[in-house]
């Protein structure tokens, strides 16, 4: 096996272990916030891993091109998208795992008029 099989192999190893992890993480975690964040950050590595694997096993200029592009595409879109399901899961009111230690938005969020009321925060003055 060449240098670079040897590197796409194990690329592909890494990016089956992560996604395995990641859906043995959506059985085994309690509530939705943390099913979420597991799927999210495991399909992410998994799938930029074997992108990448597939470009170095090929090893041609455009295939790298495309893969690049598609580890870019997956790195903006899956954070943004998980983001906006724990956002409608928390505004659904699905509840926290009751060993969560601290609901950050609670009271914050009013679900009538679904506005989000953050702290106040003072910036500083121009110049100084």
């Amino acid at each position: 096996m060449s240098p670079h099989e040897i590197i796409a192999l194990v690329l592909a190893g890494v990016g089956c272990v992560f996604t395995l992890l990641g859906a043995i993480g959506v059985f085994r975690m309690p509530d939705v916030f943390m099913r979420m964040s597991t799927s999210a950050k495991a399909s992410t590595l998994g799938v930029t891993s074997l992108v990448l694997a597939s470009a170095v096993f090929h090893a041609e200029l455009s295939l790298t091109v495309r893969a690049l592009f598609v580890v870019c595409f997956v790195f903006m879109t899956v954070p943004v998208a998980s983001h906006l399901i724990g956002r409608a899961a928390y505004v659904s009111g699905a509840k926290l795992w009751p060993r969560t230690g601290e609901d950050a938005l609670k009271g914050k969020y009013d679900r009538n008029t679904r506005v989000l009321r953050g702290d106040s925060v003072r910036m500083p003055k121009s110049g100084s």
